[in-house]
């Protein structure tokens, strides 16, 4: 039978919490460096692509030829600007979490399996290794109520900084929390939609002390995920 959350059902600008991790719980992420590639690929992959103006590099006699193998490769990339919004992210060694809004109901399928083959193609080629790096295939629930939503990113942005040991102040662990902070700007990252929920001149009822909150973690792990999953 198929792990809770393995078979989706996929609509139309719908919210979704995607997840998955290491195969055998093995780390995925090792160093700074795997950190950097991961996070490059979703840049690539969310923001728009220039595509006149690559194709004019590309034409341009001054371009090298690494430069423009470089271009060449870009745009053959799937993108999926338009068609993912990433609100939230978290980036644990041995698994991720990803909050996002689809607007056709193909994109996220379409998206993670970029995403998965692509850093599975890096990771294998970096430390020698071949075969499947994930545990089987990634698990995507629905969100179905604004609750379920704030608690997705709340939930989702202390895993990554507990999982550094943080008192959620501190930054080592990637994840969206900066962006949420207005400590960092990335124009792939979309907390608005969650944001305009909390006060921006209220400190007591600011984003950041909803996340310090405590919160029944068995009721959030219940509602959002299966138990022996992550």
């Amino acid at each position: 039978m198929p792990s809770k959350n393995a078979i989706k059902i996929y609509i139309e600008n719908g919210y979704y919490h995607i997840y998955n991790r290491g195969v055998e719980k093995r780390t995925i992420l090792l160093d700074a460096q795997d950190y950097a590639v991961f996070l490059s690929y979703l840049k690539e992959y969310l923001l728009p692509k220039d595509i006149p103006e690559l194709t004019k590099r590309l034409a341009d006699t001054k371009t090298s030829y690494k430069e423009k193998d470089k271009i060449a490769k870009l745009l053959r990339l799937n993108n999926f600007a338009g068609e993912i919004k990433l609100l939230a992210y978290g980036l644990m060694r041995n698994h991720l979490h990803f909050l996002v809004k689809q607007k056709s109901a193909g994109s996220i399928d379409k998206f993670m399996n970029s995403m998965g083959t692509r850093y599975t193609m890096y990771f294998n080629r970096k430390y020698k290794r071949v075969g499947s790096l994930y545990q089987g295939v990634y698990k995507a629930v629905l969100v179905d109520t604004d609750e379920q939503l704030l608690h997705l990113s709340r939930y989702i942005h202390k895993q990554a900084l507990a999982s550094q040991g943080d008192a959620l102040r501190g930054w080592e662990q990637p994840s969206s929390y900066p962006e949420y902070l207005g400590l960092r700007q990335t124009k792939w990252i979309k907390p608005e939609e969650i944001l305009s929920f909390f006060s921006r001149t209220n400190p007591a009822l600011s984003y950041e002390a909803f996340v310090r909150q405590t919160e029944d973690f068995a009721y959030i792990q219940k509602l959002l995920i299966e138990d022996d999953e992550i």
